[in-house]
């Protein structure tokens, strides 16, 4: 799986080509929501000037204004780019902050009454889930801009039964960040980083060798990926689920241990807020994060490193990565200025901006090639973490997997569950899911 995806990845984000990426089997859209697209797109399109005559050529809705999706940390990016658009297309933009795994939960009670977001912003897993549930339009319109811009990786993830759905945005996956000011010598492995707790960790002041969002396994799946999976057929098989191998039951046990030798904190004690707190005032020396926090760091005046996550009993720690991307809610009383303002806050210029502001990563080939990009340490730390990265599962059953395996993860931590006991039950309710899900079909 990860192969695959890391040797697309490195060559399609970094060479300034034109991609095809993926092949659009149709252009199907709601048509009891949505407003038909202009027939009159000029595709394959991608200089600036170009792509901005592509913008003007679909027809906003008289009178639209737009509600927008996405986390809080992307709020300095969205805001940015929002008012770029209302100045150029007169459309009022209003941001609502909900975080990006969210988001396809609440459009599915939110969409049809009317209240969901005319565009929102989610990771390529929830993809699937989106589809089926009927919440989100093709990317028809931009299609060619899109498939051609972005990196074929980013397409290919963006894509559903030969559909394009996305606007590719950013590429993500997570790594370590470190303190400078407080490590010398950058951890290798895990048990590195227990040997440095030892010496550095003072609860009563507040201060840790290490944090990450232990009860979220989207963090903690590092720790099964020493020897276990998600799905099998690189991630599309719901029948072969790999959560429970001998290799993660291991993984599982170690990722225990670590609460008495490095973060002696419940896993609901700990989140954004509060490593993001320790880390900037001086007393948390590494945090396992996303790109998204790069604009924290660097506004607090913290002198940090990031590197690949240290690896686990031996072998090297692969974390889940993903792409996001706008969509637009099929359920949204102004379709086309929707389109408009995903294509418009996802071009070259706009994922720039972005990384300005919050460091992610971008997805468009120019933007990636960059200079302000390739030459930043900062991401080619993210970049080696790819190269040991594994995508999340894009199919609707991974909507099955987080709650089970995120209960097993917070049992072994908090309460010194078995791991092989945890991990069977949380396998167990994701088949009775999964099986239940078929059924319903």
């Amino acid at each position: 799986m990860k192969k695959w995806f890391v040797m697309s990845l490195i060559a399609a984000l970094f060479i300034v080509s034109a991609c095809g990426g993926a092949t659009n089997g149709g252009k199907t859209e709601n048509a009891g929501n949505a407003a038909k697209a202009p027939a009159n797109n000029t595709a394959g399109n991608t200089t600036e000037g170009a792509a901005d005559a592509d913008a003007e050529n679909i027809v906003p809705e008289e009178g639209a204004s737009l509600l927008v999706w996405e986390s809080k940390e992307e709020r300095p990016f969205v805001e940015a780019i929002a008012k770029e658009f209302t100045e150029k297309y007169g459309i009022e933009i209003k941001f609502e902050e909900i975080g990006a795994g969210d988001q396809v939960n609440k459009l599915i009670t939110d969409g049809p009454a009317g209240l969901g977001a005319d565009v929102v912003l989610f990771p390529h897993d929830n993809l699937g889930k989106a589809v089926t549930a009927g919440l989100i339009l093709p990317n028809d319109f931009y299609e060619e801009q899109s498939k051609s811009a972005n990196s074929e990786i980013a397409v290919n993830a963006v894509t559903y039964d030969g559909v394009l759905y996305g606007y590719p945005r950013s590429v993500e996956t997570y790594a370590l960040f470190y303190n400078k000011a407080l490590i010398t010598e950058v951890p290798k492995t895990f048990d590195d980083i227990v040997a440095f707790a030892k010496t550095f960790n003072d609860t009563k002041n507040n201060k840790y060798a290490l944090m990450w969002d232990v009860g979220n396994f989207y963090f903690s799946y590092p720790f099964i990926s020493t020897g276990g999976y998600v799905y099998g057929d690189n991630g599309q098989n719901k029948d072969d689920i790999g959560l429970n191998t001998e290799g993660a039951i291991k993984g599982l046990t170690y990722y225990g241990s670590l609460k008495n030798s490095i973060l002696p904190l419940n896993s609901g004690d700990i989140n954004y807020d509060i490593k993001k707190g320790l880390f900037t005032g001086g007393t948390l020396a590494m945090d396992i994060n996303g790109p998204w926090t790069i604009g924290d760091y660097r506004n607090a005046g913290i002198d940090f490193g990031v590197a690949p996550l240290p690896s686990i009993n031996g072998q090297p720690a692969s974390s889940f990565s993903g792409i996001k991307a706008w969509y637009v809610n099929s359920f949204s009383k102004y379709p086309n200025a929707a389109r408009l303002f995903s294509y418009f806050a996802s071009t070259k210029e706009a994922q720039l901006k972005d990384f300005e502001l919050t460091g992610a990563i971008p997805s468009n080939l120019e933007a990636a090639a960059d200079p302000t990009v390739q030459g930043n340490e900062i991401v080619k730390g993210f970049l080696e973490q790819f190269n040991q990265s594994t995508p999340m599962p894009s199919i609707p059953e991974m909507g099955n997997v987080w709650s089970p395996i995120g209960a097993a993860f917070a049992d072994v931590w908090n309460s010194g569950k078995d791991a092989k006991e945890a991990l069977d039950n949380a396998v167990q309710q994701i088949k009775d899911a999964n099986n239940g899900a078929a059924a319903a079909k």
